[in-house]
């Protein structure tokens, strides 16, 4: 499938499919709804554990983890990162992207060319209190039970991959999940919100990114 570097409204890029005329993030502002929705929904509200277990659903650009590594420097918190991506970005796609500019990251340039470099299906220590797990491996394929504090819930949206956001999949993020703990996605569609509930979440909705009225924070209880 086709994929090209485009600009998004806050000036930072993003990778588009034109053949599914979507994005890897919103085309209202790649790094405002990373911020919005990961960060501000997802890790502060983690931030009073000493450290914090990592899945995010969609590796891709990278963008997310590049910016949880900035705010876990800041926050003083061990994260221990693991992303999950069945068609890896290529080394190409990845010199087009200008988060470290955007974001005025210098600091963290090695770090990011570090997270694209190494290997897959290992642990790798980017910085002495954030490491990176790369999981080459399908969303479906998932097995993790009780591992993980947060998870970024960022896959292609449910207009064009409607099988990712079904009730057995939303099971696998359930158990996958510490009791309490959290996962955010972008997404407010009824029916997510629905499959997230009839595994077991408490789910609320939150004002969205740019470009959006709400989105979900979800919360494992176990019954």
């Amino acid at each position: 499938m086709k994929r090209e570097i485009i600009i998004t409204s806050d000036g930072s890029t993003t990778i588009h499919l034109p053949e599914w005329n979507e994005q890897y993030h919103s085309k209202h502002g790649a790094i405002q709804e990373a911020y919005h929705v990961f960060i501000r929904s997802g890790l502060h509200y983690c931030k009073d554990l000493d450290h914090v277990n990592i899945l995010e659903i969609g590796f891709g650009t990278g963008l997310n983890c590049l910016i949880t590594m900035i705010e876990a420097m800041k926050l003083n918190l061990m994260i221990n990162y693991t992303g999950v991506e069945a068609y890896p970005v290529k080394e190409e796609e990845i010199q087009k992207l200008n988060y470290i500019e955007e974001l005025n990251a210098q600091l963290y340039l090695n770090d990011f060319i570090k997270m694209h470099a190494s290997s897959w299906d290992s642990k790798n220590q980017v910085k002495p209190q954030f490491s990176l797990t790369k999981r080459e491996q399908f969303f479906h394929q998932i097995d993790d039970t009780d591992a993980f504090h947060l998870i970024y819930f960022d896959a292609f949206g449910a207009r064009v991959q409607p099988e990712l956001w079904t009730v057995s999949i939303f099971q696998k993020m359930y158990d996958a999940l510490q009791e309490k703990g959290t996962l955010v996605t972008y997404s407010a569609k009824g029916s997510v919100r629905r499959a997230m509930q009839e595994v077991g979440f408490v789910v609320e909705r939150l004002p969205g990114p740019p470009g959006k009225r709400e989105m979900l924070r979800a919360i494992k209880h176990s019954m």
